[in-house]
C-alpha cells in the first residue's frame, strides 16, 4: 500500500480534524525541547554537566515510564480526562522543578522532582496517532495520517533543541524550560478540550494483563524494532558531534544530526508513495538492518578522516527514520490488543527512549576505548543484529495493513 500527496491533504483536512491538528502541534513541539532546554538550565545553573546530565536523564525514564502508564490510562477512560489531569501535574512538577534548581537544592531532590515531571509530561504522540484511528477509515488515507504524525515529530525533533539553545541564552537560563512548558499544556489541554478527543470513547478490551499492551509477541516484535532504532540513533548522536570535535569543527556535529533529520522527513514522503518492501512484516526488519549498514558506512567514512563521505553516509542513514516510525504505527494498529493502541504506542515509544540512552551510554564508552568512529560501529552493528531478531520473529507481526 503506498500514498500519494492527495492523501496527505486529505488526512489533515478531515472533517474534525483541524483543531486537534493545530493543539497537538503545539503540545507536542517541545517533545525533544523540554528535556533539553532543562538540560541547559541545570548546567547554567549549577556549572556541571555531569548535574545537568543527571537531572535530564531523570525526566528521560519518568517520560518512558508515563508515555506507557498514561496510554494505559486513556485506553481505559479515554483521553480527555488523563491529559487534563497530567497536564495540570506536569505544570506543577515544572513548577517544582524550577523551584529545586534555583534553590539550589541536593542533587538527588533536582533529579526525583525531574522524574516525577518526566512521568506527567502528556503523552500527546500516543494520544496523537490513537485519534486518527477515530477519524480516518483504515487504508491510504490512515497511513498519510501516520506518517504526518511521524514527520511532524522529526521536524519537532530538529527544531525543538535548537529553539532551546537559543533561550537558554537570554538573561535567565530557564527561559527554554518555561517556554517548553507553556507549550505543552496550552497544546494539551487544547487537544483535549477538541471535539473529537472529547468523543472519544474507549473501546472495548480483549482483556487486561499485569504487562497489558506488551503481552502480544507482535508488540513484543515492534517494541524490538523500536529498541533497535533507538540504539542506532543514541549512538549516532554521540559519534556525530565527537567525530565533529576531532576534526576541528564542533559546531558541525549539530548541524549534521539536524542535516540528517531533514533528509528523513524528505525521504519519508517519497517513501510513502513507494514503500519497499512492501509487506510490513518484512519491511521493519529490512529498514533496521539497513538502517545498521549505512551506520557503518559512517564509520569507514570517520575513519578515513573524510568529511564529504561522512556527509553523504550520514543523509543517507537519515533517509531511513522517518520509514521506521511510520511503519511502528501501521504495524501497531494490527498487533496491539483492541482497546489498547495508545498504550502500545507508549510501548513503542519507551523502547525507543531506552535504546537511545543506552546507545548513547554504549556509544560513549566505545569512543573513550576506541576513538570517534568507533560509535558507528557499535550502533550499526546492534541495528544489524536487531534486524536479524526480527527477521527471525516476522511471522509475530505478518498480517499488517501494508502486507498486501
Amino acid at each position: 500500500m503506498s500514498v500519494s500527496l492527495a492523501d496527505y491533504r486529505a488526512a489533515v483536512s478531515t472533517p474534525g480534524a483541524a483543531v486537534p491538528v493545530v493543539t497537538s502541534a503545539v503540545g507536542r513541539f517541545p517533545v525533544a525541547m523540554f528535556s533539553f532546554a532543562t538540560l541547559l538550565y541545570v548546567q547554567r545553573a549549577s556549572g556541571s554537566f555531569a548535574v545537568a546530565g543527571a537531572v535530564s536523564a531523570g525526566s528521560l525514564v519518568g517520560v518512558a515510564l508515563g508515555s506507557v502508564l498514561q496510554g494505559r490510562l486513556m485506553d481505559r477512560r479515554g483521553p480527555s480526562g488523563v491529559l487534563l489531569t497530567v497536564a495540570t501535574l506536569f505544570l506543577l512538577g515544572a513548577g517544582g522543578l524550577v523551584a529545586a534548581v534555583e534553590t539550589r537544592a541536593a542533587l538527588p531532590v533536582v533529579v526525583a522532582v525531574s522524574l516525577l515531571t518526566g512521568l506527567a509530561m502528556p503523552a500527546m504522540p500516543g494520544a496523537s496517532r490513537a485519534l486518527w484511528e477515530r477519524l480516518v477509515p483504515a487504508g491510504p488515507r490512515r497511513e498519510a495520517a501516520y506518517s504526518y504524525e511521524a514527520i511532524s515529530l522529526e521536524v519537532f525533533f530538529v527544531l525543538g533543541p535548537g529553539v532551546a539553545a537559543l533561550l537558554a541564552s537570554t538573561p535567565w537560563p530557564g527561559t527554554g524550560t518555561a517556554v517548553a512548558v507553556v507549550a505543552t499544556v496550552v497544546g494539551t489541554v487544547g487537544f483535549a478540550l477538541s471535539a473529537p478527543v472529547r468523543g472519544s470513547r474507549p473501546l472495548p478490551s480483549t482483556g487486561a494483563t499485569l504487562w497489558g499492551a506488551i503481552a502480544g509477541p507482535g508488540m513484543r516484535t515492534i517494541a524490538l524494532a523500536g529498541l533497535g532504532f533507538g540504539l542506532v540513533v543514541g549512538a549516532v548522536e554521540v559519534g556525530v558531534p565527537a567525530v565533529a570535535a576531532g576534526l576541528g569543527e564542533p559546531w558541525l556535529g549539530g548541524a549534521l544530526l539536524s542535516a540528517w533529520s531533514v533528509t528523513s522527513v524528505l525521504v519519508g514522503v517519497l517513501y510513502g508513495m513507494r514503500p519497499w518492501p512492501r509487506a510490513l512484516h518484512l519491511r521493519m526488519p529490512v529498514l533496521v538492518a539497513g538502517f545498521g549498514v549505512l551506520v557503518l558506512t559512517m564509520w569507514l567514512a570517520g575513519a578515513a578522516g573524510s568529511l564529504l563521505l561522512l556527509v553523504i553516509a550520514m543523509l543517507a542513514a537519515g533517509g531511513l527514520i522517518t520509514p521506521q516510525t511510520t511503519g511502528h504505527s501501521l504495524v501497531i494498529e494490527v498487533v496491539a490488543p483492541r482497546g489498547a493502541a495508545t498504550e502500545a504506542f507508549g510501548w513503542v515509544v519507551t523502547a525507543i527512549t531506552v535504546g537511545a540512552a543506552v546507545g548513547q551510554s554504549l556509544a560513549g564508552l566505545v569512543v573513550e576505548a576506541a576513538g570517534a568512529p568507533a560509535a558507528f560501529v557499535a550502533g550499526g552493528a546492534a541495528g544489524v543484529l536487531v534486524g536479524v531478531v526480527l527477521w527471525v520473529r516476522r511471522r509475530t507481526i505478518e498480517g499488517t495493513p501494508s502486507a498486501a
